[in-house]
């Protein structure tokens, strides 16, 4: 009999996995219940949806998040590389056209020969060898049975999106575009499409008023939040704003290397005769498709009522007649507590039943595609009586997997990768910059030599390349 292994969710985790047992010539069975079911958070019925931020975070090799992708890359990651095409202007972050990057996975899925696809919701979990990247918005049917695997309790926490404005509705004599630390310029609606931020600059009485509004405006879920119940990552905006009335302006909307354009009517001259001064505070928004038509207010996850967030949110300058494609919304998500009852592969022990994505706590888009990698090479590891997969530690991938699942880690809690998580360096660097750049040396250094001895990590001809996939795929 062919081996064959049951998936189910098509989000980051399950797509990435999916497409890599494929590729490997497994058989897949992926189940996914949209359309016919949507959680909350999700808006369209493709997989592989994007649903708080469009930005998978940096891609500077000396940052953390942009190790992982560079490991990801190197391992021949399929959801990587359509981030890539997918790609929208984002200055050193790759963000994406949230609609073609997730045509792209869908099409690849569906084009797929080792893979059938069947649009139902799954509440038992089946026979067999099966991979649960149902997400942090598993429905409750679904995770009631696998708590009953597990033996142990669930936690949650709470994470929230930001609201989309659409780019015609924007005020353009007050926006203008520019990246931290570069030059600024004024913006019309034409010019606005070239640029990769738009900045909305507050001034201090402007500033005081709107955060005035902003933690006193009605929310969706009525309740005043501990630390522990929110993500850090993903914050309702007015939450940081009630730690201090100068929390936003050295978070989200701190103005450090934004400066005024020269004709900007809030541009004041200061005493020295400077062209420039900064404003008090400013909010970014980014660019949501490649043609630049819907942008997102950058750090503005919110639990606000849709109609509060029209009235709070028009007070940003340049956003008073926004028209919102989107508001931002609020939920609830779930997660094991991975390192008490997952294998260091995300297996419950003693089953055939293995977990990834961000139900066993790998918080992130990239750390989702990353996990559904890692569960797709050891499930293949299995099924072909291989070692299971251990990558190096010394990694962004190998040590987010040893941190998740390390059964000394205690009070565990959603975690991005961070350089955090690494063994030290042998030798004491000062420099942060330079101590990152070596972080990510040895991590590249230590994943070759792992790969080189593990021929299983990598195939051939994955399933096809990119090339062939953008000619089906249109």
């Amino acid at each position: 009999m062919e081996p064959r292994v049951t998936i189910i969710g098509a989000g980051l985790a399950g797509s990435e996995c999916a497409l890599q047992l494929a590729a490997r010539h497994i058989y897949v069975d992926l189940y996914d219940m949209k359309p016919s079911k949507m959680s909350p958070a999700h808006h369209s019925p493709n997989f592989a949806e994007l649903v708080c931020s469009n930005s998978l975070k940096s891609l500077k090799l000396e940052s953390a998040a942009g190790l992982l992708k560079h490991e990801l890359s190197m391992l021949g990651s399929y959801l990587v590389k359509f981030a890539f095409q997918a790609q929208v202007p984002a200055g050193g972050a790759l963000a994406v056209d949230r609609d073609v990057f997730s045509r792209l996975v869908t099409c690849a899925l569906e084009q797929n020969p080792f893979i059938t696809i069947h649009h139902q919701e799954v509440v038992d979990i089946p026979q067999g060898n099966v991979v649960i990247a149902a997400g942090p918005l598993c429905s409750d049917a679904l995770f009631n049975q696998l708590i009953s695997y597990l033996g142990s309790s669930s936690l949650s926490f709470f994470d929230a999106a930001a609201p989309i404005v659409d780019v015609e509705s924007i005020n353009f004599d007050l926006v203008f575009k520019q990246s931290r630390y570069a030059h600024s310029c004024a913006c019309d609606t034409q010019s606005a499409a070239q640029g990769d931020y738009l900045n909305c600059p507050f001034t201090k009485d402007g500033y005081l008023a709107f955060y005035h509004e902003l933690i006193n405006a009605k929310r969706a879920i009525s309740k005043d939040f501990e630390q522990k119940d929110l993500f850090s990552a993903c914050q309702p905006v007015e939450e940081v704003a009630r730690t201090g009335v100068d929390s936003l302006r050295f978070g989200a909307l701190k103005p450090v290397g934004i400066s005024y354009p020269k004709n900007h009517p809030h541009l004041h001259i200061n005493t020295s005769g400077a062209a420039f001064t900064r404003p008090y505070a400013v909010c970014q928004l980014r660019s949501e498709n490649s043609q630049r038509t819907a942008y997102n207010l950058v750090g503005f996850q919110t639990n606000l009522l849709w109609g509060e967030q029209k009235r709070v949110f028009r007070m940003i300058p340049g956003l008073e007649e926004a028209e919102f494609f989107r508001y931002g919304v609020m939920h609830r998500n779930s997660f094991v507590d991975a390192p008490k009852c997952l294998d260091t592969t995300f297996k419950i022990p003693h089953t055939k039943i293995r977990l990834t994505g961000q139900i066993t706590g790998t918080e992130g888009y990239t750390e989702a595609i990353a996990s559904g990698l890692f569960a797709a090479l050891n499930t293949y590891c299995e099924l072909m009586d291989h070692p299971s997969i251990q990558l190096p530690v010394t990694g962004a991938f190998g040590s987010l997997v040893a941190y998740a699942t390390n059964p000394q880690t205690s009070t565990y809690q959603p975690m991005h990768v961070n350089f955090g998580l690494m063994p030290v360096l042998e030798h004491r660097i000062k420099s942060k910059v330079d101590r990152y750049k070596a972080y990510a040396l040895r991590a590249e250094t230590d994943l070759s030599a792992y790969i080189q001895n593990h021929p299983e990590l990598l195939v051939g001809n994955v399933v096809q390349d990119v090339a062939t996939l953008n000619n089906i795929c249109g």
